[in-house]
């Protein structure tokens, strides 16, 4: 049975409304399901070891699933824990004063979600960032938080699982 492991972002938390809507999908999709709880940790690079740590001694793949902070934390995990796939919402990608920061891009299949209307990460950085790694990228009618657009994240999502594993 795949495990999707969540990460979220800077703001929010392991069970917020996204990440719910999504476990329900991937639970629907015989998944296990796991959101880790980074509250209280700012610095990205102590929330990739904690993702990196927290699937230490799984035997199979994860699917990562981040939002914001927690999409670039996912993608800076990604090939540490041998990830199937990466499925990214307004990735904190190439972030003003902190580029360096940026990962480099995953071996797994990568898939990103970003809102025409995000006022915190820039759009063109999830376009930078696709371009170079030819990763899917999906732009829909959305701000940073894409809360409206839950149902059209679902459907990317239910996909990308289905792309990965064979469920039902």
């Amino acid at each position: 049975m795949p495990k999707l492991i969540f990460s979220h972002g800077q703001e929010s938390g392991p069970w917020g409304t996204k990440i719910r809507a999504m476990a329900q999908i991937a639970k629907d999709l015989q998944c296990e399901v796991e959101s880790i709880d980074y509250q209280g940790i700012a610095d990205p690079a102590v929330r990739v070891e904690k993702l990196i740590d927290s699937v230490a001694h799984d035997d199979q793949k994860p699917i990562l699933v981040g939002s914001s902070m927690g999409g670039h934390v996912a993608t800076a995990a990604a090939d540490s824990v041998a990830a199937m796939g990466v499925f990214v919402l307004a990735p904190a990608y190439f972030m003003a004063g902190y580029e360096h920061l940026t990962p480099p891009p995953p071996l797994a299949p990568l898939e990103i979600v970003h809102g025409w209307r995000d006022d915190i990460v820039p759009i063109q950085n999830s376009i930078r960032f696709a371009t170079a790694c030819h990763a899917k990228l999906h732009l829909v009618d959305g701000d940073h938080r894409l809360t409206d657009n839950i149902d059209e994240i679902n459907y990317y999502l239910r996909r990308f699982i289905k792309s990965l594993v064979d469920v039902k």
